[in-house]
């Protein structure tokens, strides 16, 4: 994986200034260093300017970027952050037509695709990416975003100037490009954070490429058309023929991504998604001779303090050693101190350049540096919840009879904190109704569907376009901020089309979760695992970690300077020192509550006062 940036401008010749361009494309590429420590390199055309931090992963000595060929005259040149799984297939479809290739990168590959196919390549590519090329052919800049959102991509206009990158500290380093933040990035911060509208960069003229999208800029301007799109449709297969797709989908994408020529491991919590991925990959390497990695994590003291609840009915605990004997692994035990947590928050806002999920992020941060420490690549089990159903909103009541995201109903402690002016002007239940009536109305729909099934997709498409996707940008930025790569192979976008028209008798068949893959995993698991029940990414139960964030916002408070102060009441934000640890309920998803909402609070003073942020 790498980071990516540049900047495209139509009304001079850059090349006139090559020195000053490739010194501005510079401090854009060091801003992404993190995302790719191995190698960089700038490059200026006419019109554009590309920059590339690089993490090796596929043929380490000539995968160098940006890189350019140049076919019958013309000149194509590509920054690239990702992964392509079908990679050989593409090449030897490409070879077909005489195309020659000089390195075994998939960088070569998805350029000279794009060089035969133009824009329809979008359509061919199995992967994680995010990626620009300029085609000096048609006098443009082609980009394009994975299926998901796996990749990020974020881009403002300034002057008639486009500028690109990975993430959007790099943007701030181009000349008068500014972090601001004005109505509409502030309701993003308080009503629906650490989710994210898909497309809204949150601070001010700083938009996102959306996930399954391309964009062609051109001295017209910027064009962006969406390639792929999940279809409603009748499911036909027997519930036995689905299960054995299902196993055939999911294996094959383990398979696929078991690909690299460095280190490669998986994160193993002992739940059925890591461990259907770990089980595969186990039995895979053992063909060529060799043994797995695997990495668990777990808090200091959690043994101690950790409570079940129907959220979370048990601890990793017993589980992992379970996978590790079965499979023969070689485990690593990961152990994350609650000092870290706190003293982490602020190196995670930066690492995501938003506030997201406070001591969760800190912890996953700290995790991967460890494992970054031996490895280069790990396979993780993000999404398959998004994808068979496995969340509770999937089955409650009230996420049927409630207009409003199910991860967050109750947006008052939110609104509570805020200034009686900054409150009324936000209107944050408006706002957050709006973005959801987009999603309903964005949910593709089949006319077979009952009415309870038409519900059930919605909520599917809102997980997929808002839960999962924040999952995935967490992930990517702090694996990324530890020159970490992670793949996900249940977002395969095979595997989610098929899994989409599943019909949830069968995804949840006896009134099992998520019991299509289950089913598809017998023989491959131990039953006790196969049928163990769903525990989310673990946190801190210690309540060291609650009385460290208390005693840190105790301090932003007492500070009159504290930026988040001309947003916040600071008598509201005294009561949280003083309230339970829960409040209730959680504030976002299943179990984020009182520790994490202070958490949250100290990075958006943190977002106010690194970045300089100007309130409009």
């Amino acid at each position: 994986m790498c980071g990516i940036c540049g900047f495209i401008n139509f009304k001079t010749n850059l090349v006139k200034n090559e020195a000053e361009n490739k010194l501005t494309a510079r401090r854009m590429a060091e801003r992404l260093r993190h995302r790719g420590p191995d190698s960089w390199g700038e490059w200026v055309g006419e019109h554009t300017v590309f920059a590339h931090s690089r993490l090796a992963v596929i043929d380490v000595e000539k995968g160098l970027q940006p890189m350019k060929r140049t076919v019958e005259g013309h000149e194509f040149v590509i920054t690239y952050n990702g992964e392509l799984y079908n990679t050989d297939e593409l090449r030897r479809d490409l070879m077909s037509y005489g195309y020659e290739f000089t390195t075994s990168s998939d960088t070569e590959v998805l350029l000279t695709a794009y060089i035969h196919y133009g824009e329809k390549c979008a359509e061919m590519l199995n992967g994680i990416y995010a990626f620009a090329i300029w085609d000096s052919m048609r006098q443009r800049v082609f980009a394009c975003r994975d299926r998901f959102g796996v990749k990020p991509f974020f881009y403002t206009v300034k002057d008639g100037v486009t500028v690109f990158a990975s993430e959007i500290k790099s943007l701030f380093e181009y000349p008068g490009v500014e972090a601001a933040l004005d109505k509409t990035g502030l309701c993003e911060l308080f009503a629906l954070s650490p989710a994210r509208t898909q497309g809204v960069g949150v601070f001010k003229d700083v938009f996102e490429l959306r996930p399954a999208r391309y964009m062609i800029i051109d001295r017209h301007g910027v064009k962006i058309k969406k390639y792929w799109s999940l279809t409603s449709r009748a499911h036909p297969d027997s519930y036995e023929d689905t299960v054995a797709n299902v196993r055939s989908l999911v294996y094959d994408t383990v398979k696929r991504q078991l690909v690299s020529d460095v280190p490669i491991a998986t994160f193993l919590s002992g739940g059925l998604d890591s461990s259907v991925i770990t089980a595969i990959g186990a039995i895979e390497m053992e063909k060529k001779g060799e043994r797995l990695s695997t990495y668990s994590f777990d808090y200091e003291g959690n043994n101690k303090y950790f409570k079940a609840s129907s959220f979370q009915p048990d601890s990793d605990t017993k589980w992992v050693p379970r996978m590790v004997e079965e499979f023969n692994t070689e485990h690593t035990y990961l152990v994350c101190s609650n000092s870290a947590l706190t003293e982490l928050l602020e190196e995670t806002l930066i690492a995501k350049d938003l506030p997201g999920m406070a001591d969760v992020d800190a912890s996953l941060l700290y995790f991967c540096r460890e494992v970054k420490k031996n490895h280069t690549v790990v396979l993780s089990g993000e999404c398959s919840d998004e994808i068979f159903g496995g969340y509770p909103w999937f089955r409650d009541k009230k996420a049927f009879e409630t207009p409003a995201f199910p991860w967050c109903y109750d947006l008052s402690l939110r609104e509570n904190i805020l200034l009686p002016s900054v409150k009324e002007t936000l209107n944050l239940s408006e706002y957050s109704r709006m973005r959801y009536d987009e999603s309903i109305a964005e949910t593709p729909t089949f006319e077979g569907d009952s009415a309870e099934e038409k519900r059930r997709r919605e909520i599917s498409y809102l997980n997929i376009n808002w839960f999962m996707t924040n999952l995935l940008d967490r992930k990517d930025r702090m694996s990324m901020a530890s020159g970490l790569e992670v793949r996900v192979p249940f977002c395969d976008h095979r595997l989610v089309e098929y899994v989409w028209n599943i019909p949830w008798e069968m995804k949840n068949k006896d009134n099992v979760s998520k019991n299509v893959l289950r089913e598809a995993a017998k023989g491959i698991l131990p039953e006790d695992v196969r049928l163990r029940r769903k525990s989310p990414y673990p946190k801190t139960h210690n309540p060291h970690y609650e009385a460290a964030a208390k005693e840190l916002l105790d301090g932003v408070i007492s500070d009159p300077n504290a930026p988040v102060l001309s947003l916040c009441d600071k008598t509201k934000l005294r009561a949280l020192l003083e309230g339970s640890s829960d409040y209730g309920k959680p504030f976002f998803g299943q179990l984020m509550a009182g520790p994490q909402f202070i958490g949250y609070i100290l990075q958006v003073n943190y977002l106010l006062r690194d970045y300089h942020v100007k309130i409009m």
